[in-house]
């Protein structure tokens, strides 16, 4: 993986990006991001809003590096976890999704078995036996084509071949990242195949909206906008069921303390899922106008609204951060220093013909959109 010369010019040329000699508000130095994957330039890409929120994406993986939005007292922090240069973030450095565009498929298929049109296909499998975000060199282990059109918008392509991964069809896929005035951060997507496929997109960022990694997110107050939720066995599948929120940990439906009942494990689903790692099915009906997600850290002061068109979010409370992994500024990520919300279809939608379709046939377009709104109080 060299260096390349020529991007590290457009990396100081092109509107919205940082020169190599400057470092972001987050204290990341571009430069380190600049190589060639496989042949592909990469980079790092800041956006900025007027409402003072920054945020910088490399098109290794699409990932957000750095996320900064003004805290109660107007000051600046970075509420995402992540790395300083782009080695961290290969697989042979650290196998972790933090900040993806996660592709094709967004959370587990059961046994990494699909059936399309009557014939089975056999995916590879990374997790449990199953097949995760993608299999095994998904989307955020590859490299996104990358325009930035202005300061304030990154659009991202991944041109996917047929049998990446095991999945069917070639696909075109976008990301676009858009840093709005009011501290929103807007994310879209579409896909388009030549064959029956399934797909199912997300972003992996991991926040805390401490601004402090070294703090677990377990003080965070979290709502979610759902009265049901999708049940796992232990290694993590979903049954197929929906169950009720109401009268269990899962719940909530009004805002608490995420780390209130996070220990109990009594409860077969949070010591199922080693906390929290399930999919909530939205109450929102896909749409997008009513929030579907509050996050708030009463150290910060700092809130997050989340809004989407997708049925379902997956909330992962960083179960699995054990202190092995070493992030930006040095800090050790221990267990539960970070938190996924991951909007998207719901887990195995393609072994679950009950659930809202993961299909895409040619001539179709699939679409996503999800917003997360920054606030401070």
């Amino acid at each position: 993986m060299a260096l390349a010369s020529g991007v590290a010019l457009a990396l100081a040329s092109c509107a919205g990006r940082q020169s190599a000699d400057t470092e972001l508000i987050a204290g990341i130095n571009p430069e380190k991001f600049v190589t060639e994957v496989d042949g592909k330039p990469v980079a790092l890409y800041s956006l900025r809003s007027s409402g003072g929120m920054e945020v910088a994406v490399t098109n290794y993986g699409g990932r957000i590096v750095a996320l900064t939005v003004p805290d109660r007292k107007g000051e600046m922090r970075d509420v995402v976890l992540g790395f300083d240069s782009i080695q961290a973030y290969f697989p042979e450095n650290n196998q972790t999704d933090f900040g993806a565009a996660i592709g094709r498929y967004a959370n587990r298929i059961d046994h990494g078995r699909i059936t399309i049109d009557g014939d089975t296909i056999q995916l590879p499998v990374n997790n449990f036996g199953h097949t995760l975000h993608g299999g095994p060199t998904g989307w955020q282990y590859q490299v996104y084509s990358a325009e930035q059109p202005n300061d304030s918008t990154l659009v991202l392509t991944m041109d996917s071949p047929d049998g990446d991964n095991g999945f069917p069809g070639n696909v075109k896929a976008t990301v676009t990242y858009t840093a709005l005035p009011d501290n929103k951060l807007d994310i879209t997507y579409s896909a388009v195949t030549d064959k029956p496929t399934v797909i199912n997109l997300t972003n992996h960022s991991y926040f805390n909206l401490s601004g402090d990694p070294t703090v677990p997110v377990t003080d965070h107050t979290l709502y979610i906008y759902a009265s049901g939720f999708t049940p796992v066995d232990s290694t993590f599948m979903t049954t197929g069921e929906i169950l009720p929120v109401a009268g269990t940990p899962m719940d909530f439906s009004i805002p608490r303390r995420l780390g209130d009942d996070i220990n109990k494990y009594e409860y077969e689903q949070l010591k199922n899922g080693n906390g929290y790692d399930h999919n909530w099915a939205l109450d929102n009906n896909g749409d997008i106008n009513n929030v579907a997600v509050v996050l708030y850290s009463p150290e910060s002061g700092i809130g997050m609204n989340v809004y989407t068109d997708e049925p379902g979010v997956q909330f992962y409370s960083g179960n699995f951060l054990d202190g092995t992994v070493k992030g930006k500024n040095g800090v050790v990520y221990e267990q539960r220093t970070g938190l996924a919300l991951e909007t998207q279809h719901y887990p195995d939608s393609p072994n679950k013909p009950q659930w809202p379709s993961v299909m895409l046939r040619p001539g179709e377009t699939y679409s996503s959109h999800t917003v997360f709104k920054f606030f401070a109080q």
